[in-house]
């Protein structure tokens, strides 16, 4: 499913919001802030069941999210301190928005069994340990197997395109459930492949740092 190719299709349409940015003279780390605000008002409105605002808030954290790094390149802004920011940014706003899901109490495998509901809390608390190793694994290569060339601002990643599953399919999948009203279907989706795309990870990189 992998849809992070899809990024420049997207910045496209969203080169003119970050040329909005730039004039207004917000910095990318600045952007990056409102990301997380609107990230944890995501995780509160999911916690309170307002799902469809939750959602609506999420995509937005995900396009300012899109948008810092473009802004970045506009205005020479790049600095590492930027990149490892952003990059625990993300995984804020995506452990806050699978745990808000939690929070909210709703049914999620209880409803085909009469099972507690800490099993619900269960596969939320899976969901977000495989969003996180999915993800995880990237900082570890770069650290291990010294992965340090960048491209227009960004490590150039052997796991780019290696891995069904990551973070935009999570976030995705998390904004269609909250829209839909089937956010509990997004978590046990989440949860399944997250951890499956990240063994599928580990499995290549076996083979190629063997």
């Amino acid at each position: 499913m992998n849809i992070t190719g899809l990024r420049p299709y997207c910045m496209r349409y969203l080169e003119p919001l970050a040329d909005i940015f730039v004039r207004l003279g917000i910095s990318p780390n600045k952007i990056t802030v409102l990301s997380l605000l609107f990230g944890i008002g995501c995780a509160v409105s999911f916690a309170y069941q307002a799902f469809l605002i939750g959602a609506l808030l999420l995509f937005i954290s995900a396009i300012l999210d899109l948008i810092d790094g473009s802004v970045a390149r506009k205005t020479d802004h790049h600095s590492s301190f930027g990149a490892v920011f952003d990059w625990i940014v993300d995984k804020y706003v995506d452990t806050l928005a699978i745990l808000g899901v939690g929070l909210s109490g709703i049914a999620i495998i209880s409803r085909f069994s009469d099972l507690p509901p800490i099993a619900d809390f269960g596969l939320v608390a899976f969901a977000i340990i495989g969003s996180m190793m999915n993800t995880f694994i990237k900082p570890v290569v770069y650290a291990e197997a010294g992965f340090s060339e960048r491209v227009c601002g960004k490590i150039d990643d052997p796991l780019e395109g290696v891995g069904f599953f990551g973070r935009p399919e999570t976030i995705l999948v998390l904004i269609l459930g909250g829209v839909t009203g089937y956010i509990w279907v997004s978590v046990i989706i989440i949860a399944i492949c997250t951890n499956l795309s990240a063994i599928q990870r580990i499995i290549y990189l076996s083979g190629r740092l063997a």
